[in-house]
C-alpha cells in the first residue's frame, strides 16, 4: 500500500465535503511528522483557509474531527499553527509490515516490467593511464545508478565508450618506442595499464625538458613547446595512425591490449561491469555524415575558414565548431555520430545517460542541442549525470605529472586499512585464513563505495580514506557490522523464521514502530533515487535505517524477550531489516558480511 496515496485520497474527499471544493488527491501536501511533534503524518492547512474562512488553526481542527470520525485507521490528531499532525492506528502499521515481510524484495518491482529501455554510460577510460580516484567515483556511480533505475522495472544497458585514439594515446607510444627497450608486461610484471601511464609521465618529463632548453635558446614558451622535438614526433605518430600505417597500428593495438587487461582486473575489483564496449577508434568518424546532413538542412553553416559551425547563441549557449576546417573531427563530432547510431542499434531506447564530470556541463548542453536541431526528438531524454570532482586531503590530481590516486593502490589500501581495524577490534576469532582475506575485501570495498556514494554526486567531495573505514560513524562498515549482528542474533534463534506468524495482538512499542516506518520508506527511496539518478537517497537511507535498527535493539530484547509472542514478531522485524539493508547495499554494489 502506498500510504501517502491512500491517505490523500481520504484527506481531499474531507476537505470537498467541508468545504465544496474539488481539491485532488495529487494537491494535498502531506509530510512526515517532525520528530518533536506527536504524530504520523502532517496536512499543511493554509491552502484551505481561504474557504474554511477561518484561521489555519481552526481550519486544522474541523479536518481533524472529520478525519477521526470518517476514518478508523486514523487514532488522533493535533495541531500547531497551520499543520494538521496526525496518528495512524497499531494495526493499520502491523498491517503495513505484514506486507512488507512477506515480500523478500519489497521496493523493487519485477525485471524490465515496465518496457522502458535506457542506456547508461559510465568509466569511458582514455588508454593511456591507468584508472584512478576520478574514474572510481565516476564508475561507482553509473553502476548504482543502473542498478537503482533496474529495481524500478526498466531494462539498463550499461556501455562503456572507451578514448582509445588520438593525440594523448600517441604521448605514451612514442615515450615507450623512445625510452622502454622494449619492455613488456610479462617483462616489468607491472599491470599493462600501469606500464603504458608509466610512459604517458614519461613523456610530459622529457617534454618539459626539451621546451626548458627552447627557451634558453631564445625561444618563447608557446614556440617551444610547438617545436620539441617530442611533441613533433607524437603528431607525426598522429597522422601515421590516421593514415593506417601498419607498423603504428600495431604498436597501438598492443599497447592498447595490455591496458585492456589492466581494466579488467580494475574493474572486477570495483564489482562494476558493462553490456556493451564502445571504442573512439570505432566511433569517431560517425558524425562527419550527421554534420554535413546538418548543413545541407541549414542547420549548421560553414565559416570562411572553412569550418562548419552552428550558432547557440538564441539558446543561451555560445558558438560551436562541430567539423574542423581541415574536415577532422572534434569531439562533438563523434559525439553526435555515436548517439545516433546508437539510437538505430537500439530502436526501443528511450534514453540515453552520460556518466561524466562537470567540467564537461557545457559540452553536453551543446551536443544535446544539436540533436534536437537536427529533428531527434529523443534528444529531449538525453541526460548528462554530471558529477563534482573528487580530492583528497592533500589537494587535485594530475595525470601527466604522476599525482593521481591510482585506483588500484587505492582498492589494496582499503582492504589492507580494513585487516588493520578489524584486528585492532579484536573480530577476527572463528574465521579461517581464507574467510578473513574475504571479509577484509567486503569491508575495505564497502568503505570505500559507500563513502563515495553517500554524497550528492553533484557535490564536490572530499575522499578520506581513514574516516571511511570507522565502525561507528556514517560508513559502509557500520552497516556492515549491524547486518551482521543481526544475523548473529538470527542464527541464535531455534525456530525457522518461515515458520512465524505475525500476531494481530501485538501493540507495537515506539521504537519498533519508528522501525517499521523506516522499513516502508525503502520503496520511496529507490523510487526517488531512481528518478534523480541519485544513489546517495539510497545510501543515506540505509544508514538512516541502521541507526534505527541499533535504537531499536538498545530498547528491546529480542532473544531474551520472555513473551514468546513478541519475540517471534520481533525476530520477524530484524529479518525483514537486515534483508531490506543487503538488499539497499547491493543496489550500491556494495556485500553485506553473514558475519564479523
Amino acid at each position: 500500500m502506498n500510504i501517502e496515496s491512500y491517505l490523500s485520497q481520504t484527506i481531499s474527499a474531507v476537505v470537498n465535503q467541508l468545504f465544496e471544493l474539488s481539491t485532488t488527491p495529487e494537491s494535498i501536501v502531506l509530510q512526515k511528522t517532525k520528530k518533536e511533534f506527536e504524530g504520523d503524518y502532517t496536512l499543511v492547512t493554509f491552502p484551505f483557509i481561504k474557504a474554511a474562512k477561518t484561521t489555519p488553526e481552526n481550519t486544522g481542527q474541523i479536518i481533524g474531527e472529520l478525519l477521526l470520525k470518517e476514518n478508523a485507521n486514523i487514532i488522533n490528531f493535533n495541531v500547531v499553527k497551520g499543520f494538521l499532525n496526525f496518528s495512524l492506528a497499531n494495526s493499520f502499521w502491523l498491517n503495513e509490515f505484514k506486507e512488507i515481510a512477506s515480500q523478500p524484495n519489497y521496493g523493487i518491482k519485477k525485471a524490465n516490467s515496465t518496457g522502458k529501455q535506457i542506456m547508461l554510460e559510465y568509466s569511458s577510460p582514455n588508454t593511456n593511464k591507468p584508472l584512478h580516484l576520478g574514474h572510481i567515483r565516476n564508475n561507482l556511480l553509473g553502476f548504482s545508478v543502473a542498478n537503482i533505475i533496474q529495481t524500478q522495472g526498466h531494462e539498463v544497458i550499461k556501455v562503456n565508450l572507451i578514448n582509445d585514439r588520438g593525440i594523448h594515446i600517441c604521448k605514451s607510444m612514442i615515450a615507450w618506442k623512445l625510452f622502454g627497450n622494449g619492455e613488456t608486461p610479462e617483462s616489468t610484471h607491472e599491470k599493462g595499464d600501469h606500464l603504458v601511464g608509466k610512459y604517458y609521465v614519461a613523456f610530459d618529463k622529457e617534454y618539459k625538458r626539451q621546451t626548458a632548453e627552447l627557451e634558453t635558446q631564445g625561444l618563447t614558451k608557446e614556440e617551444a613547446e610547438k617545436k620539441a622535438p617530442i611533441m613533433l614526433q607524437t603528431q607525426e605518430m598522429l597522422l601515421k595512425w590516421e593514415a593506417n600505417d601498419p607498423e603504428t597500428i600495431e604498436l597501438w593495438k598492443t599497447m592498447n591490449n595490455w591496458v585492456y587487461k589492466g581494466f579488467d582486473v580494475t574493474y572486477k575489483k570495483l564489482g562494476v561491469t558493462f553490456d556493451k564496449l564502445y571504442y573512439e577508434s570505432n566511433t569517431y568518424l560517425l558524425g562527419k555524415e550527421i554534420v554535413q546532413e546538418g548543413l545541407a538542412k541549414n542547420i549548421f553553416y560553414k565559416k570562411e575558414n572553412g569550418s562548419i559551425c552552428i550558432d547557440l547563441t538564441t539558446e543561451g549557449l555560445d558558438e560551436k565548431v562541430v567539423l574542423r576546417s581541415d574536415g577532422t573531427s572534434v569531439y562533438i563530432t563523434q559525439d553526435l555520430g555515436t548517439a545516433i547510431e546508437r539510437a538505430k542499434e537500439f530502436p526501443k531506447l528511450n534514453q540515453m545517460i552520460y556518466t561524466v564530470g562537470n567540467e564537461q556541463d557545457y559540452h553536453f548542453k551543446v551536443l544535446f542541442k544539436c540533436l534536437e536541431k537536427l529533428g531527434y526528438d529523443w534528444a529531449k531524454e538525453c541526460f548528462h549525470l554530471s558529477y563534482g570532482m573528487v580530492e583528497l586531503p592533500e589537494g587535485k590530481m594530475k595525470s601527466r605529472e604522476g599525482t593521481v590516486v591510482d585506483a588500484d593502490e587505492l582498492i589494496d589500501g582499503m582492504v589492507a586499512t580494513a585487516k588493520e581495524t578489524t584486528e585492532e577490534l579484536g573480530k577476527v576469532e572463528g574465521f579461517t585464513n581464507e574467510e578473513l582475506e574475504t571479509l577484509y575485501t567486503t569491508i575495505g570495498m564497502g568503505a570505500l563505495k559507500y563513502f563515495i556514494l553517500k554524497v550528492d554526486p553533484k557535490k564536490k567531495m572530499m575522499f578520506d580514506p581513514k574516516e571511511s573505514i570507522d565502525f561507528n560513524g556514517h560508513t559502509g562498515p557500520f552497516i556492515q557490522y549491524s547486518h551482521a549482528r543481526i544475523k548473529s542474533i538470527l542464527r541464535k534463534f531455534e525456530k525457522p523464521t518461515t515458520q512465524l506468524i505475525i500476531s494481530d495482538s501485538i501493540v507495537l512499542q515506539p521504537k519498533e514502530k519508528e522501525l517499521v516506518k523506516g522499513l516502508y520508506d525503502f520503496s520511496i527511496a529507490l523510487e526517488e533515487s531512481a528518478t534523480l539518478f541519485n544513489p546517495a537517497i539510497v545510501a543515506n537511507y540505509i544508514y538512516e535505517l541502521t541507526k534505527l535498527f541499533n535504537q531499536f535493539y538498545n530498547e528491546c530484547p529480542v532473544l531474551k524477550e520472555e513473551n514468546e509472542t513478541i519475540k517471534e514478531f520481533r525476530i520477524k522485524l530484524i529479518e525483514t531489516t537486515a534483508s531490506i539493508m543487503k538488499n539497499g547495499m547491493k543496489c550500491l554494489g556494495i556485500e553485506v558480511p553473514e558475519r564479523m
